[in-house]
Order: C-alpha cells, then sequence, then structure tokens
C-alpha cells in the first residue's frame, strides 16, 4: 500500500500542505471560499510541527494494526483490507477521544465533535492518485510510495 512519508530535511514550514489539505477536504474545494466562508470551516488532516529551520508535517501512518480501530468503541474507524486507508466514519463517531488516546503517533485529532485524521484524500476509495498535501508541497518533503515497512 502506498503512504505518505515525510523527509524532514526537506521541510521548509511552509504549510502549504497544510493550505492543500483544508482545501480538499472543503465542500467547495476552493482555496479562497474555503479559508474565509465555509461554515463550518473545513479542517486539515496534516500538520507542521516545528520552526522554519527544523519542521516536518505530520500526519496518519495507516498502520498495518491501527490501535485507533481496535479500541474505537462505535465501530466508526476502520482499515479499508484492499487499500489498508485507516478511516474514519464521521456519522458513527461521537468524538470520545479513545482513537487519540491509543494511537503511539497521536495523529487523530477531535474537532467539531468528530475525530480527523489523514485519509489520504481518497473519498474511501481504492487511491493511485497523490493526495493533496504530497501534490501541494514545492520541495518534495512528502512523498506518496509503496510502505517501506515489512510485514512480518
Amino acid at each position: 500500500m502506498k503512504r505518505v512519508y515525510a523527509i524532514e530535511e526537506r521541510c521548509l514550514n511552509c504549510r502549504l500542505c497544510e493550505v492543500a489539505c483544508k482545501t480538499a477536504h472543503s465542500k467547495t474545494k476552493d482555496i479562497y471560499k474555503a479559508w474565509r466562508w465555509e461554515d463550518p470551516e473545513p479542517q486539515t488532516r496534516v500538520h507542521v510541527d516545528g520552526d522554519r529551520f527544523d519542521s516536518l508535517a505530520v500526519q496518519c501512518r495507516h498502520c498495518d494494526e491501527p490501535d485507533c480501530v481496535d479500541a474505537c468503541i462505535t465501530g466508526a474507524l476502520s482499515k479499508d483490507p484492499e487499500t489498508g486507508v485507516v478511516s474514519v466514519d464521521e456519522d458513527r463517531c461521537i468524538g470520545c477521544m479513545t482513537c487519540m488516546a491509543t494511537c503511539p503517533y497521536g495523529i487523530p485529532r477531535v474537532m467539531q465533535g468528530v475525530s480527523l485524521k489523514c485519509d489520504l484524500c481518497t473519498d474511501g476509495g481504492a487511491h493511485e492518485a497523490e493526495p493533496a498535501c504530497v501534490e501541494a508541497c514545492p520541495n518534495k518533503a512528502l512523498v506518496f510510495v509503496e510502505s517501506v515497512v515489512e510485514k512480518q
């Protein structure tokens, strides 16, 4: 399965990945409308941590055995067996924050009463195109490649 990997040495902390993610998850898909007028305001699923000298984009790892999926009390989190994408069914999520507590990377965030995490811009289906964050990165600090983790 393809995953997004961050290359820390290349990250300039420009946060264009956040802009692209927020726009991709907006109703209008229009950068201006998404950032200024949409209600509720769309939320980014990738976050840049650090400063302009030492920064890194952080998003869901889509783990082979995701603790968040096992811990979800409503079954709102699931892993697609075909694509490997861990996704959230926002209609089933109750915002209990169990996914946040169990994720070893601290990735899920509860915003507006719903757990949010990277969905690889799939909208629930198979996805071969690059996620919005990867496409937007001017320095190629984010890459979308086959998993480098070996399955046991």
